[in-house]
């Protein structure tokens, strides 16, 4: 862009001066120009003839970090804002993307933290957290997942996503590796990129209700191996690992002491019987290398209050609460008012979560029922969390008119958003392009309209893979 010169005609110390923005650039691109000073003639004060000074404007340098270039980012957020903009635009989309509970927070969670408004409890907290929070989580971690820990060996953050971030970051070094088994959940990849280390995916089976098996583990760990991380309940596939199979990765772990355990156990509380959660930090061995993550938003539905934590060695800790200073601070003093209300809910959050738990089980049976009627699918029947993830990979392949192929789990969502007006989660963006995420976070209502609309879509396809 080019800047006008300004031109000063004559001057006088009783007049105002006027000034004239001429009508073309006379200097050129990128170039701004001045009117030159005054100078004194003569003892007297006169302005030379009109004369510019022009100063070049260099280009602004607006490149980004090659680190943050080299993000993705969210699937779920993007297709959750496409949605949401459809719906607003007046398109009916049923939106089962987003990895949200539809229930209301406890109403004595919720009344908490209107208190600690009314109470003045509205000032910054210490860095990790109020020490009553972290004692209550103390106690939580003893009597609900039998680990011992003090309230020095736990961070409060904005949310487990932070926690995660921060984790990998405090013990990750260029050139290091993050082993994840896939189906993952999209952010841990970009996590270990964030911290200059390489994601190294470990594909799992949907025979193997996509658990990692071991031996698969033990083929990829070298030198540069420093952190696995493990979600149980798995998001996105609902999968649980039972004890004896962690207790098998345990004795791989064990043999590297530079490989640590990421354990995210957000989801720990929706969880459908006879499954039951392991924390791996209790396995014989595993505490002093094991970072626990959980928190509150998953099983109290408090997603939009933003509260997690960690629990690990000190030295892990303070790591991550350094980081935590220079970044965020300490998280909302509101929020850990009503974390410390929601432990106060009873063993597992007693009958509020219990009865939401209800619910979704009820939600994945309807859908595990229904989904079984479409020819093709397959299904790993989810023992936790609230998602299903379907393997819809035989209809790859399929023509369909006035749309035209289906490819690939993309394709297939934008199909399905295109025909059916349902939103989902294309597979690719957790690590596997055969499925596709389904949360059932969502009134049954709202799932059988859903359903109907997929099953119509879906019977203009017909699979061209033999199953």
């Amino acid at each position: 862009m080019a800047f006008s010169s300004i031109s000063t005609p004559s001057y006088s110390p009783s007049s105002t001066p006027s000034f004239t923005l001429p009508a073309k650039s006379s200097p050129g691109a990128n170039s701004v120009s001045f009117p030159r000073a005054m100078e004194p003639q003569q003892g007297k004060l006169a302005m030379q003839k009109s004369r510019t000074v022009t100063v070049r404007a260099e280009a602004v340098d607006a490149s980004i970090s090659p680190r943050v270039s080299a993000l993705r980012p969210s699937k779920t957020m993007a297709i959750t804002d496409q949605a949401t903009a459809l719906r607003q635009a007046g398109v009916p989309v049923i939106g089962l993307a987003a990895g949200e509970p539809d229930f209301d927070t406890p109403a004595a969670i919720a009344e908490a933290g209107m208190n600690a408004i009314r109470n003045g409890d509205t000032r910054y907290t210490p860095n990790a957290g109020t020490m009553e929070l972290r004692k209550a989580i103390c106690k939580k971690l003893q009597e609900e997942n039998g680990l011992s820990y003090s309230p020095d060996q736990v961070l409060v953050s904005n949310g487990a996503k932070q926690c995660i971030t921060q984790a990998v970051l405090a013990v990750c070094s260029p050139g290091d590796e993050v082993l994840i088994p896939a189906p993952y959940w999209v952010s841990y990849p970009e996590m270990a990129r964030l911290a200059g280390a390489t994601p190294v995916i470990l594909p799992t089976s949907i025979s193997d209700n996509y658990l990692l098996r071991p031996e698969s583990l033990a083929s990829v760990i070298n030198e540069n191996s420093r952190i696995l991380i493990l979600c149980s309940p798995s998001n996105p596939t609902g999968s649980v690992y039972p004890k004896e199979l962690l207790e098998e990765i345990a004795d791989i772990v064990r043999k590297h002491p530079r490989l640590l355990v990421l354990s995210d156990e957000i989801y720990e509380h929706i969880i459908y019987q006879p499954a039951k959660h392991t924390s791996f930090a209790s396995l014989p061995g595993m505490w002093e290398r094991t970072l626990t993550v959980n928190g509150f938003s998953k099983a109290f539905a408090m997603t939009g209050w933003r509260l997690g934590y960690l629990a690990a060695p000190k030295h892990f800790v303070s790591a991550c609460g350094k980081i935590q200073s220079q970044y965020t601070s300490g998280a909302s003093s509101i929020s850990q008012k009503a974390g410390l209300a929601a432990l106060n809910l009873g063993y597992a959050g007693g009958e509020a979560v219990s009865t939401m738990v209800k619910a979704f089980q009820e939600r994945r049976d309807y859908l595990v029922r229904s989904f079984r009627e479409l020819p093709g699918v397959k299904i790993s029947e989810p023992q936790g969390a609230f998602y299903l993830f379907i393997d819809f990979s035989s209809y790859y392949g399929s023509e369909v008119e006035g749309f035209g192929t289906i490819n690939d789990s993309e394709s297939l969502c934008m199909f399905l958003l295109e025909k059916a007006q349902v939103a989902l989660v294309p597979g690719d963006a957790f690590g596997d392009d055969k499925g596709v995420r389904i949360s059932y976070a969502a009134a049954m209502s709202t799932l059988q309209a859903a359903m109907g609309k997929i099953k119509e879509a879906m019977a203009l396809l017909r699979p061209p893979v033999a199953v």
